[in-house]
């Protein structure tokens, strides 16, 4: 396993008593925080802080040349985005609420106990974190520019909600934090995991695994590996996808279907970056960034207890939420154009030409499996395209489809409940058949862009009664 730098940059121990600063440092390395300098010498700090980054001091208190009561306002004033926790031999009162108020982070006595020490280190670095993604996210939504826009090469868009997206992207990426990604089914959630993954700039790999109807024992081999001989039919080790993604991005997708023994594994993992493969007893760190997805209502899970809720505030650290292609319908004409391009290049055809009517036609269309349904459509047709035009007739059938399906379930619906379908809404006087009529019209071509075939469609009546309709009503 590669050596472990969280934080990406260094904590200062701080300490005359060399013994105290080799037992430190093994305790925090051995929790896997590897990036970590020591100082003996109190009067260089302040140099050392001037010269380089850090993430955050641990400083004693009784040394000679310069103290910590000393070195502790000095930094706090010039360094104020550095935790600094104070560490002393004597437990005194106060001392300890001189140094709180002087803006230290921790207060802690020796001997120091090593999971106290260890728990405020890390307390102590996602303060730096946050302190570092909220400037971050400052920096980013007062530019107006993507700092790194090839890592959003692969999303297709002109959309501000997604450019905005982007921005967001940028500020959270260098963190540690997991992210959890929501959005319905067929929005790209992978896609925008593999843009955190590239603006993180993170040496390692990006591994995907899809999580939904895994069970416990697949899950934990799958994620954390095995030993030889940790089961029957384990005749050798394997690696686990934790550690095959370490100093990389694992993505977890369909997280909303893990079970709930799975979830203890992968909060545990979230809380210590520890794991243990099948097997050992030996526990393995990991610093992988965990990036997980799902399209399922997580808050409605955990009022029904399918989703425990302290793992759902550990992944929600950073959110993503990603709209429907129907909210975002400004996007279609590029996303349509790049699929027609693609799948015309995959399927070896030369790439038509599309007929301004597709876009119109599209654009009354909701959409409910989102880009991906949008991505099969294009594909349909083009593979059953021959020379010329591309021909509307695979995509005018699926969307027939659709509206066939969604009105016998809006039958069936309203025949169970004993009420009407709310597609109308009356809130003044109760409009005449004719006054519908018209206005319904009316409506449709104006989204049809004026075309009377689309028209007719949405109207669900032929194109020649349309017709008919709207010369009668020209000729009154």
């Amino acid at each position: 396993m590669n050596t472990i730098t969280i934080p990406a940059n260094p904590i200062l121990l701080v300490d005359d008593e060399e013994h105290f600063l080799l037992s430190a440092e093994l305790t925090i390395s051995s929790s896997g925080i590897k990036n970590i300098e020591t100082c003996k010498d109190s009067s260089r700090v302040m140099d050392l802080l001037a010269n380089k980054e850090y993430s955050l001091v641990v400083l004693d208190i009784n040394m000679p040349h310069l103290s910590g009561l000393d070195l502790l306002p000095a930094i706090v004033n010039k360094y104020p985005g550095i935790p600094v926790i104070v560490i002393t031999a004597v437990n005194n009162v106060d001392s300890a609420v001189f140094c709180m108020k002087e803006g230290a982070f921790d207060y802690l006595v020796k001997p120091v106990d090593d999971t106290r020490l260890v728990t405020s280190i890390k307390r102590g670095l996602e303060l730096t974190e946050i302190r570092s993604e909220n400037e971050m996210l400052k920096q980013s939504l007062l530019s107006s520019n993507i700092q790194n826009p090839g890592a959003f090469n692969e999303i297709v868009t002109h959309c501000g909600v997604i450019e905005s997206i982007f921005k967001y992207i940028e500020a959270i990426a260098r963190t540690n934090l997991p992210v959890l990604i929501t959005g319905e089914t067929g929005t790209g959630k992978e896609l925008f995991a593999r843009a955190v993954h590239k603006a993180s700039r993170r040496s390692g790999e990006l591994i995907s695994v899809n999580v939904a109807g895994v069970d416990d024992n697949f899950f934990s081999d799958t994620l954390f590996g095995h030993k030889k001989g940790a089961f029957t039919g384990a005749e050798s080790e394997r690696k686990g996808l934790i550690e095959k993604a370490e100093n990389g991005t694992l993505f977890l997708d369909e997280i909303g279907d893990l079970s709930m023994e799975s979830q203890v594994k992968l909060l545990r993992l979230l809380q210590d970056g520890q794991y243990y493969p099948l097997g050992s007893d030996i526990a393995r760190m990991s610093d992988a960034r965990i990036i997980v997805a799902t399209h399922r209502d997580i808050k409605s899970m955990l009022l029904s207890e399918k989703f425990r809720q302290d793992l759902y505030y550990r992944l929600k650290s950073h959110h993503i939420i990603i709209p429907p292609l129907r909210e975002r319908k400004i996007d279609l004409p590029y996303l349509i154009d790049h699929f027609i391009t693609k799948a015309a290049g995959e399927l070896g055809k030369k790439r038509p030409t599309a007929p301004k009517e597709l876009y119109t036609l599209l654009s009354n269309y909701t959409f409910p499996g989102n880009i991906r349904e949008l991505e099969g459509m294009i594909f349909d047709a083009i593979s059953l395209h021959t020379s010329g035009i591309l021909s509307l007739e695979s995509i005018r059938k699926k969307i027939a489809d659709f509206n066939e399906d969604r009105n016998f379930k809006n039958n069936v619906t309203n025949s169970t409940a004993g009420t009407q379908d709310e597609l109308l809404y009356f809130p003044g006087r109760f409009p005449t058949l004719k006054e519908t009529e018209d206005t319904l019209i009316e409506e449709a071509l104006k989204r049809s862009d004026g075309n009377q075939t689309i028209a007719a469609e949405l109207l669900g009546i032929s194109r020649r009664a349309l017709n008919n309709r709207i010369r009668r009503a020209d000729n009154k």
